[in-house]
């Protein structure tokens, strides 16, 4: 299996400071257009949504980060499967609290070009690596979860040390009650 990581697109490599925190929101509701009802699929917005989360360092940073995504997905109406984003965002995030040497991870939850994005950002300078261990291991296959279920992953080094991210594409709309859960 390939799960060889690739570089994160620069359009995505934004610092997330403090200051860059904000709430989730609604994405615009398109235009109304002169056409009969269900001709026409709603249109998704294109721009790109972000919300960054500092989360503190520690064994409740997984839980928390679970609740953000899964909060994040209803308000801004996400049509993806939220349980595989809450288990490969727990995924990450646990990684990153198992090799923060600081007090402070970010979580940076985007949506916008046809997928939803999450970057954890750690101040660790050491690299992902998947492992393919034994069935019976308690550790070590999270990166190979995120590798099989995401429409893609990587890491990227960023000012302080590093983020892993993974990204899942968007359901097309035509079964987008079944893809989304709450």
């Amino acid at each position: 299996m390939d799960t060889m990581a690739p570089i994160r697109p620069t359009e995505l490599q934004e610092s997330t400071s403090p200051a860059d925190l904000q709430e989730p929101t609604r994405p615009a509701k398109p235009r109304q257009q002169a056409c009969p009802t269900g001709l026409q699929k709603p249109i998704r917005p294109t721009a790109l949504q972000k919300r960054c989360v500092p989360l503190t360092a520690g064994p409740t940073a997984p839980g928390i980060a679970r609740g953000q995504v899964r909060a994040t997905i209803a308000a801004w109406d996400i049509p993806v499967d939220t349980s595989v984003a809450i288990l490969l965002t727990s995924e990450l995030v646990t990684n990153a609290v198992m090799h923060e040497a600081g007090e402070t991870i970010n979580l940076v939850i985007t949506c916008g070009y046809g997928q939803l994005g999450v970057d954890v950002h750690d101040t660790s300078c050491e690299l992902p690596v998947p492992v393919d261990g034994p069935p019976d291991a308690e550790t070590g296959r999270g990166l190979v979860l995120v590798a099989s279920l995401s429409s893609s992953w990587g890491y990227y080094s960023t000012p302080t040390g590093k983020a892993v991210y993974f990204t899942l594409a968007l359901a097309d709309g035509s079964d987008e009650d079944d893809a989304r859960e709450e």
